[in-house]
């Protein structure tokens, strides 16, 4: 990968030139919301450059879309396809790149590049997409064994559908947020004593609030109603990755979840990252995932053993007193299930996906205490202490706990990563 000639791109930057991934973001100068790609600690504000008179030249993609970088989101580029996803990614990466192999209008255009090549801390970000629907699937094989054993027993931990395909429900997409915006506790039916005969719920703040550490996949082309996605085609489907929080409130879901799955237990708020890392950047980091030991439906069947991306995973939780700790270091690896798989069942029986739909993984967890992906799992269902800095300790969120995941693969000089996904907990509002 060559080098970039934009100043203060460090080695240890999640946004090399080998990434290029793509948000939405707003500035004093240009308040409404559009496109930008992130640079080391720059934003590249692909709208201004899109007002450059040869912009057409430079994206012969683009020629029919002269304002597709003014919109407020990523929408109508992804429903563009890979195909030019690819190519636009490409092209910027050229003009940014020190060996560009043709006359550099960014670089040598001093007038534009103060326009357009700006400072990070200087924007404000936005949810990347306009979020239609959003399923939440149960790929993290480890999470699910671990949660399945604590509440039947390891012989029973896994039900029997699971290796035959990929376990999803509908989550709510209309409390999905970016990065930084804060969380306010969720209030629920919560049943305080699971022993009590009649069973005797009470309506409380959630006292189990928990997070969940996942990768999100955006849906770039849409299939038509009555029709599926062939797992060998999915991947044309993928727009690209973002890191995914699907805060949980444990004692809720645990009331209400059955028959039918979570319901205020989860739909109170999910975050994301603000920028999506596109498929393509995420190629050269494909490897092997948890190996399924059940034979596959066909259409179930990708034919090729690297189709779990592995990305290096973090989660620290900041007390209000600001002490923080590391408190999982894990690999998007530890899937049973892959996107592809993900998208081809889920449009199985003619589901049409639509651009801008959300996938998320599921709780990410490895085999160690210090991989697993919620807090649920590293307390051992709210039993034993996580031993924090500043001599404390907890088993589920308090107040004023903000929680960071970080995400990155790649050697220094070349990383590719989503920068953060951070929220904060505030006190709830009672009823």
């Amino acid at each position: 990968m060559a080098s970039t000639w934009v100043p203060d791109v460090s080695p240890d930057t999640p946004f090399s030139l080998a990434n290029i991934p793509f948000g939405i973001v707003s500035s004093a100068a240009d308040p409404a919301p559009h496109a930008a790609i992130a640079i080391g600690s720059h934003v590249l504000d692909l709208k201004a450059l899109s007002s450059y008179e040869n912009f057409n030249e430079i994206f012969p993609s683009l020629k029919d879309h002269n304002e597709i970088f003014s919109k407020p989101s990523l929408n109508e580029f992804a429903a563009l396809g890979r195909p030019v996803h690819r190519e636009v990614r490409g092209i910027i990466q050229d003009l940014l790149s020190s060996e560009t192999s043709r006359p550099n209008v960014l670089k040598d255009n001093a007038e534009l590049r103060e326009k357009a090549l700006l400072p990070q801390r200087s924007v404000k970000m936005h949810l990347p997409m306009t979020i239609g629907d959003y399923t939440d699937f149960y790929a993290g094989f480890h999470h699910a064994y671990v949660v399945g054993a604590l509440f039947r027993g390891p012989q029973t931990a896994l039900q029997p559908n699971y290796t035959h395909l990929p376990v999803g429900y509908h989550g709510r997409s209309s409390s999905i947020i970016v990065s930084g915006t804060p969380i306010k506790r969720p209030v629920g039916q919560i049943l305080l004593d699971p022993t009590a005969e009649p069973k005797q719920p009470t309506t409380a703040a959630s006292r189990r609030l928990d997070i969940e550490l996942e990768l999100g996949c955006f849906i770039a082309t849409p299939n038509e109603m009555g029709t599926s996605i062939k797992v060998t085609n999915a991947e044309d489907h993928i727009f690209g990755y973002v890191l995914l929080n699907d805060w949980s409130a444990r004692d809720i879901q645990g009331w209400e979840y059955i028959p039918l799955g979570p319901f205020n237990g989860k739909n109170f708020a999910t975050t994301i990252s603000p920028w999506v890392v596109l498929a393509d950047a995420l190629e050269p980091f494909r490897t092997r995932g948890i190996d399924n030991w059940t034979p596959l439906q066909d259409y179930l069947n990708e034919g090729k053993e690297n189709n779990i991306l592995d990305i290096e995973l973090q989660v620290d939780l900041e007390t209000p007193q600001g002490d923080a700790t590391t408190i999982c270091t894990t690999s998007s690896k530890y899937l049973i299930w892959s996107f592809p798989q993900m998208i081809a069942h889920h449009s199985l029986g003619g589901c049409p996906l639509r651009t801008g739909d959300l996938l998320g993984s599921g709780t990410i967890s490895g085999p160690s205490l210090r991989e697993k992906g919620s807090l649920l799992e590293q307390s051992e269902g709210g039993k034993k202490d996580i031993m924090l800095y500043g001599m404390d300790v907890r088993r589920f969120l308090k107040d004023g706990d903000t929680v960071t995941i970080r995400g990155v693969c790649g050697k220094p000089g070349e990383r590719v990563g989503f920068g953060e996904c951070v929220g904060r907990i505030l006190g709830a509002t009672q009823p």
